[in-house]
């Protein structure tokens, strides 16, 4: 048995990934001499071969050194030499084919994920099975909002989605970088999994940080209305103010409906808000004094602390309401439709600044 297929039975490498190293060796104990660069460019490429074919670096290794012990019967320094050039242009060539192949990878994926969030559909259930994702069951998406843009090949991106799959020990869940949200897409039976990113979301980003919830939806553009649902959901709490910080679609379906219907909302609120106006210091103050009442479900102690004013303030202030406007917050029927005009001008922006 020659040396090559030794080498191979012993250490489980392929015999042509050797071949013409052991004359390596031999030469440069014969003659003295390093191996030429050419012949150092075949060994790195056998090196990105061994990658390509999944042998372990170690064993590619040993069976280096094994070839050295088996070829040689004296180690001069050339030889050893010519061994540490030899292993190395094979590591080289070994780690150059697995760092192309983790940037193919890296880019394959963020091509992925830009096409499942937006819908296109080229192959995309038979590439989502390549990163784990099942398209046919119901998917939820969560995105998450930091003060700066969150951008690819931030730390917390990998950090979060190994937290994820420790947690729940499965790898259909995507955790990526998008429109500078960071982005969570889980399986919609795996309830727990948007708590558990809003978890670490909170561990990690700043305080002003917001994550919206979409509803789980199946298919491929069910991914995609469930992400269109997340980010929608931080924009309402944003444009409402509101002050839970991670929002959820399902908990906001009012308001898309009562934008469906512009130019009932805008006569809605012409109607019972206009007359705020005429008020000193405008209807800012007014309609923030409205919606603190509304938060804290009647109770005017309780939006006098959170607006930062005295009981009686806030009591002026309704009273001030129910004059201009003849709708009171204590009738139940006019509540509902003050609060309802509240919404509406936080949703399309009354007044203006330029009206304020």
């Amino acid at each position: 048995m020659n040396v090559l297929a030794q080498v191979s039975e012993a250490t489980g490498v392929p015999a042509d990934l050797l071949g013409g190293y052991p004359a390596v060796l031999a030469a440069a104990s014969a003659t003295g001499r390093l191996p030429a660069r050419d012949t150092i460019e075949e060994l790195r490429a056998r090196g990105a071969s061994a990658a390509e074919r999944g042998v372990p670096m170690r064993a590619l290794v040993d069976a280096c050194l094994l070839t050295a012990e088996l070829t040689l019967r004296s180690a001069d320094t050339s030889t050893l030499g010519a061994l540490r050039r030899a292993v190395a242009a094979y590591a080289e060539g070994y780690e150059g084919a697995q760092h192309r192949a983790l940037r193919e990878e890296e880019a394959a994926r963020h091509a992925f994920i830009d096409d499942l969030l937006q819908g296109r559909a080229e192959r995309l259930a038979e590439r989502a099975e390549h990163f784990g994702l099942r398209l046919a069951e119901a998917y939820v998406v969560a995105v998450a909002r930091d003060t700066k843009p969150i951008a690819d090949g931030d730390p917390l991106i990998r950090r979060i989605e190994q937290a994820l799959i420790a947690r729940f020990g499965s790898h259909n869940i995507l955790i990526a970088a998008r429109d500078g949200l960071l982005v969570c897409v889980a399986p919609g039976a795996l309830t727990a999994a948007t708590g558990e990113f809003a978890h670490h979301v909170r561990a990690a980003l700043a305080s002003e940080w917001r994550v919206g919830i979409g509803r789980p939806h199946r298919g491929p553009g069910g991914v995609v209305t469930s992400y269109r649902e997340a980010g929608d959901a931080i924009r309402l709490g944003d444009r409402l103010g509101l002050r839970p910080q991670v929002l959820k679609a399902a908990d906001l379906l009012v308001f898309p409906v009562l934008l469906r219907d512009r130019e009932a909302i805008e006569d809605l609120i012409t109607t019972v808000l206009d007359p705020l106006a005429q008020a000193r210091g405008g209807p800012e103050p007014l309609l923030e004094t409205l919606e603190a009442v509304f938060a804290a479900q009647g109770n005017q102690t309780a939006a006098a602390r959170r607006l930062g004013i005295s009981p009686r303030a806030v009591t002026y202030r309704l009273e001030r309401v129910r004059r201009l406007t003849g709708f009171s917050p204590d009738d139940p029927t006019q509540r509902f439709t003050l609060e309802t005009a509240v919404i509406g001008a936080r949703l399309i922006g009354w007044p203006s600044r330029d009206e304020g």
